[in-house]
């Protein structure tokens, strides 16, 4: 079977039903970024980091493009970005059925727009995954489906972390994350570092724990 998005993979120390573990690049980045984190993982998890599907100059790639005006506004191309959503959405789907993995334990970890795609990902097909580490990033809503029900949530579980000195994102954004997630009554879990754009080892380990108790 053909994956409609280019990615690498570490296989599970498990020879079937192996967690699941997808990770969503930032903006500019590439398959290759997050994978490093793959060695210090739980080594029981199948691991797959996805290219984002807009290439971009000189190199890079990007999962929606950031338009800038003359006035140096910056806005998110969000019909590209819906599209990225739901090709995630799709992977994930190709992935169960190519790998030897368990379908209701696929955790999705991003970094900055590789966040803001896994936040619209798990709430718009919240079927399709169980946890979500989001890193830097913030929860974009023109991305999300329409008619969101907290019932269908009852399962997420979300770990969200910024740098409290995030020059790329602002961390007023990331705040507003749990606040979202607590009115749909998801669970969840926010951290601040004190960095910037980027995540510290105190970061790494966090997350580590957090996700070895729930795969």
């Amino acid at each position: 079977m053909e994956l409609n998005l280019h990615h690498i993979t570490r296989p599970s120390s498990l020879k079937e039903n192996a967690p699941l573990l997808i990770m969503c690049h930032g903006y500019g980045s590439d398959e290759n970024d997050l994978f490093s984190f793959a060695q210090e993982l739980p080594e029981e998890l199948f691991i797959i980091s996805m290219r984002a599907p807009y290439p971009m100059q000189p190199y890079g790639n990007a999962w929606y493009a950031i338009n800038f005006d003359a006035q140096q506004n910056k806005w998110n191309d969000i019909e590209q970005a819906i599209e990225s959503r739901d090709k995630i959405a799709g992977f994930i789907d190709d992935a169960c059925a190519e790998y030897p993995v368990d379908k209701n334990n696929v955790t999705l970890l991003g970094f900055s727009q590789g966040t803001i795609l896994s936040y619209a990902v798990a709430l718009s097909y919240p079927e399709k995954v169980k946890n979500i580490i989001a890193l830097s990033g913030y929860v974009s809503e023109d991305m999300l489906v329409n008619n969101l029900e907290s019932e269908a949530y009852s399962h997420l579980d979300f770990y969200c972390s910024h740098g409290s000195v995030d020059q790329v994102i602002p961390v007023d954004w990331a705040r507003k994350a749990p606040e979202f997630l607590n009115e749909l009554r998801i669970k969840n879990t926010y951290s601040e570092f004190p960095i910037g754009h980027g995540v510290a080892p105190q970061n790494f380990y966090d997350l580590r724990s957090w996700l070895e108790k729930r795969i």
